[in-house]
């Protein structure tokens, strides 16, 4: 099995910066792909940006151009570099990871339990 745990969260003011980490751990696994998607109060969740493993990337609209994504395949680890933040990005930002389960290579779809990113002066 595959558990993920984001960190990075916190306050900011308008126009900061944040860096969100996601570590994935687990035995015998190999990672397809990782996202971060965020959840508002009162909203559903979206999508903000992928990456496959082969390094493909996608972003919502709403943040092409501020935030970056990137991963450290040796480290199973996620990274979202989050520039010029607005008051609207504040959510609950969650790491998701699409990997394929060595055991009996089944595909997984594992969601971390999301940290905080609270946009505000």
């Amino acid at each position: 099995q595959v558990q993920l745990v984001e960190s990075g969260g916190g306050l900011v003011q308008p126009g900061g910066s944040l860096r969100l980490s996601c570590a994935a751990s687990g035995s015998r696994f190999s990672i397809l792909a990782m996202g971060w998607y965020r959840q508002a109060s009162g909203t559903e969740r979206e999508l903000v940006a992928d990456i496959t493993r082969g390094g493909d990337t996608r972003y919502a609209e709403s943040v092409k151009g501020r935030f970056t994504i990137s991963s450290d395949n040796a480290k199973n680890t996620l990274y979202l570099q989050m520039n010029s933040l607005k008051p609207e990005d504040t959510a609950v930002y969650y790491c998701h990871a699409r990997a394929i389960d060595e055991t009996n290579w089944s595909i997984l779809g594992v969601w971390g339990p999301g940290t905080l990113v609270t946009v505000s002066s």
